[in-house]
């Protein structure tokens, strides 16, 4: 492993570990057909601009194993899901939010593959859904940043929904497209910055993918032993109640449809004192409160960036966007600016030039963080 990273940190290239994640070949977001280049060639590119990180939360483009939601969602009398455009025009809209970031970080909401599996869901389930993504959607997150590096989280509750085979393909995939993979184990993926730094993320969740965020111990052994070794840590975590009920930000456990989901204001502490610079969360489906930690920067939920299913049907579900930092020398939060989305029907995403999500975003982190809390104004995260 040490020999792995020594030779891919030398060569200034996108380094994971294992069998699944070898350093591969990506394709020139707007080429006709995959046109394959070295990822040293992309990387070197990536940081020739400052090294602006922006987060964004669940994407899914579309789903190929579990449609039955579809029936009750549209009022049809088939299970068959309303037909998408395909993933890389569903990106389309998004990509000028983040044409200049070094980095983009999205949590990949469900697998990525094709063919028959063996289903997750009883029979007669009324709170089981089974998402997978056909293969074209991992060129198209890929796609989301032409210039920059596009890292995927798949510490999350639907990483697995096509069982441990479709995990693995979820990884082989995204790799295939160029995507760095974060939440697979408890070893940070690593994007080398044009400083000779190098940006170590490590992904969480409360589910059977990724390492468990409830497990306080270990969240922050695992952090800070990459910040031993690495001045940028970043984490991101799938953790949290969902639904519409869910936007305030509570300093104790929740739980949801019976399971154990963690404290994540504990979670984000733990983190936050074992050397993290900034904590990305999602999975609550909803937007959630911002707030300072020192110079850390706690973003408790992006809520939905572009999610097809059940989920985005009314505010404030619709509602969600990119945090997007620079971190100091020093490791902390220099600056912070929130670019807000809206979901205008599942699977649909834009801009949204009201800003609207930056406000709610400002009212919960005054609600949950009276003092601590960030402020959103005019897109830009400030201190209180």
């Amino acid at each position: 492993m040490a020999a792995t990273l020594a030779a891919g940190c030398s060569r200034g290239v996108v380094v994971g570990y294992g069998p699944l994640f070898q350093p591969s070949v990506v394709a020139i977001a707007g080429s006709p057909a995959p046109r394959l280049i070295d990822v040293q060639t992309v990387s070197h590119r990536a940081f020739l601009a400052d090294a602006l990180f922006c987060a964004g939360g669940d994407v899914m483009l579309g789903s190929n194993l579990d449609t039955a939601w579809a029936r009750t969602v549209h009022g049809h009398a088939s299970g068959a899901a309303l037909p998408l455009p395909p993933p890389a025009q569903l990106i389309d809209p998004l990509r000028p939010l983040v044409d200049d970031a070094a980095v983009v970080l999205i949590n990949v909401e469900g697998a990525i593959g094709e063919g028959p599996v063996s289903g997750k869901c009883r029979p007669g389930s009324t709170r089981c859904y089974q998402f997978r993504q056909e293969v074209a959607a991992a060129w198209a997150l890929r796609s989301l940043s032409a210039q920059g590096v596009v890292v995927g989280n798949v510490a999350n509750n639907h990483a697995m929904d096509a069982g441990a085979a479709g995990f693995e393909a979820t990884i082989r995939h995204l790799r295939e497209a160029g995507v760095l993979v974060t939440g697979a184990d408890t070893l940070p993926a690593l994007v080398p910055l044009r400083s000779g730094d190098t940006l170590a993320i490590l992904g969480f969740s409360t589910f059977s993918a990724g390492p468990d965020a409830r497990r306080l111990e270990d969240v922050r052994r695992h952090v800070s032993r990459a910040a031993l070794r690495y001045r940028f840590v970043v984490v991101t975590v799938h953790l949290g109640a969902e639904g519409k009920g869910a936007q305030r930000t509570p300093d104790g456990s929740e739980t949801f449809a019976g399971e154990d989901r963690g404290n994540p204001v504990a979670f984000a502490r733990a983190a936050v004192e074992s050397g993290a610079s900034v904590v990305f969360g999602h999975g609550p489906h909803v937007l959630r409160a911002i707030e300072w930690q020192g110079d850390a920067l706690v973003v408790y939920s992006l809520g939905n960036l572009l999610t097809h299913g059940p989920f985005t049907r009314e505010e404030p579900l619709n509602r969600g966007g990119f945090a997007c930092v620079r971190l100091s020398r020093g490791g902390g939060v220099l600056w912070g600016e929130f670019r807000a989305i809206v979901q205008q029907r599942p699977g649909v995403a834009f801009p949204d030039s009201t800003g609207r999500a930056g406000h709610l975003v400002d009212s919960l982190s005054a609600l949950d963080f009276p003092h601590t809390g960030a402020r959103v104004t005019d897109g830009i995260i400030r201190r209180r």
